[in-house]
């Protein structure tokens, strides 16, 4: 075997469409570009996303400024009048707060929020809780543990 003795299979290549060679090629006179118009044109197809002078929808969409960061967490806020209906002494997590329906989903995570009061020493263990809401569960002789 020699480089020259070298084919493709028999059928695997197709030779290449020769538009505009006159009518009996099938291809011939507006090769394949139908009659007129814009993109019967030599060059003259339009940028990508072009409406034909309309207002393309990039500039129609409104702009959405500043910074978005795409690890940004979303947590599940409840506050503390929430963990009243607790019983003290319980020990409080986020599975207890999803199969209790104080939250619907736990997102990221829970934060817990100092909105209300609370008078019953609770084990609450949450991602994140704001400085009051550390306060008033200390104060009321329960403990907080962040997850």
């Amino acid at each position: 075997m020699r480089l020259n003795d070298l084919h493709p299979a028999p059928g695997s290549t197709k030779s290449k469409r020769r538009v505009g060679r006159g009518l009996g090629s099938g291809q011939g006179k507006t090769a394949g570009k139908g009659s007129k118009g814009q993109k019967a044109r030599a060059g003259a197809s339009p940028r990508l996303g072009f409406e034909g002078g309309q207002t393309p929808l990039h500039r129609r969409l409104p702009q959405r400024r500043g910074f978005r960061p795409l690890t940004r967490k979303v947590y599940a806020i409840i506050n503390l009048d929430d963990l009243e209906r607790f019983d003290p002494g319980t020990e409080v997590t986020p599975d207890v707060l999803l199969s209790a329906g104080v939250v619907r989903k736990l997102k990221d995570g829970i934060k817990v929020l100092g909105d209300g009061e609370i008078t019953k020493g609770l084990t609450v263990r949450a991602h994140k809780f704001s400085k009051s809401a550390q306060e008033k569960l200390k104060a009321a002789g329960g403990t907080v543990e962040v997850v």
